[in-house]
């Protein structure tokens, strides 16, 4: 007579609900409560609240929910102090700044609840908890986009004003890090004609006259900054 096979336990995932609506924070963690393979707590979504709750308490998923545009630090915090979380961002809309810096900033996951059904929510709760990132191809493509663009190099004058476009700033960073002309057209996908009218201009702002003077002035004056989305055009 055949046996029926064994279920197989599912470990219980602790899941932490941080949401500036206590109205949606009660009925999404009402919904997560339902299922038997979550414990599910909330707080305020605030750094005070966060804290306290995690000084005293475990958590393996944080899900960041608001109104309005997240406060992006809350990623940044949750990663260096408690690298072992898995922050998911519940977001509005799939906005390409939002999600580079998202992820950048720490999150695990990004989840548009007003476009993905809620099991698919508690798949990427599993996912998440198991080690793996959450992302839609859109997402990817984002991050991937964002992997291959050039750092900027933030130029100011002694009174701290900005002094370059943004697209000088990224040729002060490559021609600080030691690229040619054609190097530097390389990496932006310019010609090396288009370098050169930049690095005069350039030596126009900021008062030289040679790269040498540049990369001193660059070094004692610059603050390198993380990759930003930039049209090839600009």
């Amino acid at each position: 007579m055949p046996t029926e096979p064994t279920p197989v336990a599912t470990e219980t995932v602790q899941v932490l609900v941080a949401d500036s609506g206590p109205i949606q924070s009660q009925l999404l963690t009402r919904a997560l409560k339902s299922r038997r393979d979550f414990k599910v707590s909330s707080v305020a979504l605030e750094t005070s609240a966060l804290r306290n709750y995690m000084q005293s308490n475990h958590a393996d998923v944080v899900l960041i929910a608001g109104n309005h545009l997240p406060d992006l630090s809350l990623l940044h915090w949750l990663r260096v102090s408690y690298p072992k979380v898995a922050p998911v961002l519940l977001a509005e809309s799939d906005d390409r700044e939002l999600v580079v810096n998202a992820f950048r900033a720490g999150a695990k996951g990004i989840f548009l609840f007003s476009h993905t059904p809620f099991p698919m929510l508690c798949k990427c709760i599993h996912c998440v908890f198991q080690g793996e990132v959450w992302m839609n191809s859109q997402h990817m493509n984002y991050v991937l986009d964002a992997l291959s663009e050039v750092p900027t190099l933030r130029v100011v004058n002694s009174n701290g004003r900005f002094l370059l476009t943004p697209r000088e700033e990224q040729v002060v960073a490559l021609v600080a890090d030691g690229l040619t002309n054609r190097g530097v057209a390389v990496e932006l996908g310019l010609s090396e004609h288009t370098i050169k009218k930049y690095l005069l201009r350039i030596f126009d702002k900021v008062g030289i006259s040679s790269r040498v003077e540049l990369v001193l002035y660059a070094m004692s004056h610059g603050e390198h900054r993380p990759s930003e989305w930039m049209p090839s055009n600009a």
